[in-house]
């Protein structure tokens, strides 16, 4: 099988026309007070805005719900099993801070130890599953054991609603190259980046908008714009592998003669939003990432992605995605004569 070509996997050869957005039309909605004042990158490497809203009601329950649905499996196992282990816990001292006799027929158990004796007492009654033999005694342990008994399955409830939402909510998994790379591309450059989706369910009509956000001098005037980078295409119908998305540097690019000392001054970050129809729940899914000027790399192209299958079918290596062939030292970092003056 004759693999594709290493230097643009993904990418093809119609130029179209690279007009971009004025620095005038758009803040993105970040609001120009944000844009002029904000330090530091404006999305995080996962997509999330680091602009933060306070004052808001009931912000830490949502917070607390969406971390918990946006959780690896491992955290969300780990800080639902130390939960439940920390109330029972906090629910046993309270039973030993009633006094040696607030529970009857320990010894039923065979455990020397009071607390654990106390503490498999907590479980049983959270779990509503209860201990032959051993009962609370007095009207305050009583007590207790009812409120326990109350908590235990409406937290079992809450769990469990946890559990159904992750596992039926449709999530995007797009694994991002390391780095965004100046390359060659078309006889000049091209600013390029690649992904690729490390979820089972296949994923149609993605579609791709990338935006430059710098500080430029305009009328004498340092400010944040912002611009739309035309790509050679913004979107494909099918996504069986891998995408290269590519932006030509061109006379008409905002980034015509660009270099890293530019990038570096112009505290530059290139924002991303992908969005695409997931087929397993049949809805329309979105992803962010940025990547911020210490991220571009210059003088490198993408290495070759594809590999040999047993069978012979087009295969992809994911653990590739980020590796890049270097090229001649000032291959990309000098700008040809054709992109014209650089944006100041």
């Amino acid at each position: 099988m004759t693999l594709p070509s290493s230097s643009d996997p993904g990418a093809s050869r119609d130029r179209g026309s690279f007009a971009t957005t004025s620095a005038e039309e758009s803040d993105l909605g970040f609001g120009r007070v944000v844009a002029n004042n904000a330090r530091g990158r404006f999305l995080t490497r996962s997509g999330q805005p680091t602009a933060r809203k306070l004052g808001l009601r009931g912000a830490r329950t949502g917070r607390a719900y969406l971390a918990a649905l946006n959780t690896s499996w491992r955290d969300f196992l780990i800080w639902t099993v130390g939960g439940v282990l920390l109330v029972n816990g906090l629910f046993a001292l309270a039973y030993r801070s009633l006094g040696p006799d607030a529970l009857a027929g320990s010894s039923t158990l065979g455990l020397d130890d009071p607390f654990l004796a106390a503490f498999v007492y907590s479980v049983s009654v959270f779990t509503t599953t209860g201990v032959d033999g051993m009962h609370a005694v007095g009207a305050a342990a009583q007590s207790l054991t009812v409120v326990q008994a109350l908590l235990g399955p409406l937290v079992g409830m809450v769990i469990a609603g946890l559990v159904i939402a992750r596992l039926t909510r449709p999530r995007a998994e797009l694994r991002f190259s390391d780095s965004v790379i100046i390359a060659p591309y078309e006889g000049g450059r091209g600013l390029m980046f690649r992904f690729v989706n490390e979820s089972i369910s296949e994923l149609t009509s993605v579609n791709a908008a990338v935006y430059l956000t710098w500080l430029e001098t305009i009328d004498g005037v340092r400010e944040r714009n912002f611009h739309r980078l035309t790509l050679e295409r913004d979107d494909v119908a099918f996504f069986p592998l891998h995408w290269t998305v590519v932006h030509p540097i061109t006379a008409d690019s905002p980034l015509r003669g660009v270099t890293p000392e530019r990038l570096r001054d112009g505290d530059a970050e290139i924002l991303i939003l992908v969005t695409a129809h997931e087929e397993t729940f049949s809805t329309r899914i979105s992803v962010r990432h940025s990547y911020t000027w210490e991220d571009v790399t210059w003088d490198a192209r993408f290495a070759s992605i594809f590999i040999e299958s047993m069978d012979e079918a087009l295969a992809i290596d994911v653990e590739r995605l980020s590796r890049l062939d270097r090229l001649p030292e000032g291959s990309t970092r000098i700008a040809p004569a054709a992109e014209g003056p650089m944006v100041p």
